[in-house]
């Protein structure tokens, strides 16, 4: 893969934060940064805060979310195994479903 050096200015602090920020979540630096490129470069829109506008699907999303939460229709975990196990169990009982029809 043919590849290119960007060297830019920034404090060392900062570096340090988004560095570990990264490495919390998996990534490299520089992955981060040519995500952040790329994206900038589809949407020719820089975003820095979080004053961004909902679309009309998450609107809706929120709004049924809130319904369900309304309405008792949650479940809740106390960790991520639970949560897998419990998905586990939906598509199990979701392709024996199927299976039946």
């Amino acid at each position: 893969m043919n590849t290119t050096s960007l060297h830019i200015k920034i404090e060392p602090v900062i570096k340090a934060q988004a560095q570990k920020t990264a490495d919390e979540l998996g990534l490299s630096l520089s992955a981060v940064m040519k995500a952040l490129l790329k994206q900038f470069i589809r949407t020719k829109h820089l975003s820095v805060g979080i004053n961004e506008i909902p679309n009309a699907h998450l609107l809706r999303s929120l709004k049924k979310s809130d319904e369900d939460i309304k309405a008792g229709n949650i479940t809740t975990f106390e960790n991520g195994d639970d949560a897998l196990v419990f998905l586990d169990r939906e598509i199990a009982n979701e392709k024996k479903s199927n299976t039946n029809n």
